[in-house]
């Protein structure tokens, strides 16, 4: 019996030995370890703040944690504060890691965002491959360093004229007849005489781009009134407001406002998403192909819309969407493996977007979204690549075949002949904040037919004059005659 004891004994101690080796082989494999914290990004994008934010977040860390050992804050900050609280953000050294940044070129100019280059051949190559070369082509400075990741969505994006649907099948009207201001007079008349409870065009402050349907485009903030010709080789720069088309522009403006077709109060409302219920008969907003289901979803009733310029991939189109890691962040890698996963994972962009399947959302029988739940709404164009999202179901869905029809849209889009030209101002910021100055000061009044134009365009072109705006534009003009040389098309 003492004998048979000691070789069960030593047995026992041979099992426990093994047991012990097998559970620390598992523990070195785990990602991270119980006494570890894992990094934590922190996150600032614009849109309001939803009710339903941190529960989002939280459920977008248990993927993140799951599937590259990382987690973030994620901030929202409203429409009409995130330019102004980044830029604070930004010069006060608060620390962040990655943002979305509407004003991509200056601050990468001024170094605050990391060059990427280098990890977008590392731990970025699946998005970077994933995203459409033309947005890369876009996004360059003029020495080949890129700092920002595009969304990769609609390379060009074109002006939308948008029309209740009901009203169109009412009149038996023909929407796609109606391609200059001009010629919507009858149609505007006819619905403020025989529908009342509709305002037969809305405009804000500043959202209206009627010069691209002329074929201009900015070249460079769209608050510095400089345009050039997309598509015509070796065009040159002009003041927009100095131009023919310009003027005739503020002029059929300024008699609708005076026939009562433009809500009073124009100059003054804020640009912001469209206004739930409102009723408009016609709106200009800026999209890309099938932008109506979207547009119908948020105003609450189905519109049609038909685009009235040129499908043309331009700087500024490329560079809406731009997310951005900071160049002091203390976590490079981590910010690239966060990017690279939201632009190539399905699981983690949907829930960016549409919020928590069963909470925001439910699956239709052939995999649509149908949203349940106001509390909360993500960004579209800010958060990365659109061709991985599920398409919209519901009261306004979107055709199965929305990314095959977006990829055949993107395929025809012509090239600007300046695209990827990101002129630096960096020495002319003294006359930029002048001339913004006057822009503020004007545009608003002039472009909603709140004023009359013989009276205040020559108010608005001496100021702009004596802003300096000449001096910029002769500096640009220079800048991009050297990068015609090196970049013709």
């Amino acid at each position: 019996m003492h004998v048979m004891y000691k070789r069960w004994f030593i047995f026992g101690l041979f099992l426990l030995l093994i047991i012990q080796l097998i559970g620390c082989t598992k523990h070195t494999e785990a990602p991270i370890s119980n006494n570890e914290t894992p990094v934590n990004l922190i996150y600032y994008t614009i849109g309001e703040p939803d009710n339903d934010l941190r529960k989002v977040n939280d459920k977008i860390n248990e993927v993140l944690l799951r599937k590259i050992g990382i987690t973030i804050t994620y901030n929202k900050i409203g429409w009409q504060e995130y330019d102004s609280r980044l830029n604070t953000i930004i010069s006060s050294d608060t620390p962040f890691d990655i943002a979305f940044a509407p004003d991509y070129s200056t601050y990468a100019k001024q170094g605050k965002w990391l060059k990427l280059n280098d990890y977008l051949m590392n731990q970025g190559k699946d998005m970077y491959n994933a995203i459409d070369p033309i947005f890369w082509k876009g996004v360059r400075l003029p020495d080949g360093s890129i700092y920002g990741i595009p969304t990769n969505k609609e390379l060009a994006v074109v002006e939308h004229w948008m029309y209740p649907a009901d009203l169109v099948k009412k009149y038996h009207i023909d929407i796609t007849k109606y391609n200059t201001l001009e010629s919507l007079e009858p149609l505007l008349r006819m619905i403020q005489i025989n529908e009342p409870d509709y305002l037969p065009m809305e405009f804000n402050r500043d959202a209206h781009n009627f010069f691209k349907m002329y074929g201009y485009e900015y070249i460079t903030n769209y608050k510095i009134p400089l345009m050039i010709q997309s598509t015509q080789s070796n065009a040159s720069i002009v003041n927009i407001f100095e131009t023919d088309e310009a003027k005739q522009i503020l002029k059929t403006v300024r008699r609708y406002y005076q026939l009562g077709f433009i809500n009073k109060d124009a100059a003054l409302r804020e640009p912001s998403s469209l206004q739930r219920g409102l009723k408009v008969f016609w709106k200009s907003a800026s999209g890309g192909p099938l932008s109506e289901s979207v547009w119908s979803k948020d105003l609450g009733y189905q519109v049609i819309a038909h685009p009235v310029t040129q499908e043309v991939a331009t700087t500024e189109s490329v560079l809406g969407g731009m997310m951005t890691v900071n160049a002091n962040t203390k976590h490079p890698e981590e910010s690239i493996k966060f990017l690279n996963l939201l632009n190539t994972d399905p699981e983690l962009r949907n829930l960016f977007n549409y919020g928590i399947e069963g909470v925001h959302y439910n699956l239709n029988k052939v995999g649509q979204v149908v949203l349940v739940s106001p509390n909360y709404t993500g960004i579209q164009y800010t958060q990365g690549n659109w061709f991985i999202l599920k398409t919209l179901g519901g009261k306004y869905p979107d055709p199965l075949d929305k990314w095959e029809q977006y990829r055949a849209y993107n395929a025809k889009v012509v090239e600007s002949k300046v695209l990827g030209f990101n002129p630096d101002l960096s020495s002319l910021s003294e006359q930029v904040d002048e001339i913004e100055i006057v822009w503020n000061k004007y545009y608003p009044i002039l472009m909603t037919g709140s004023v009359d134009v013989d009276t205040f365009l020559p108010k608005f072109n001496q100021e702009l004059h004596e802003a300096g705006i000449d001096d910029v534009r002769k500096a640009i003009q220079a800048q991009l005659n050297t990068w015609q040389k090196h970049h013709s098309k």
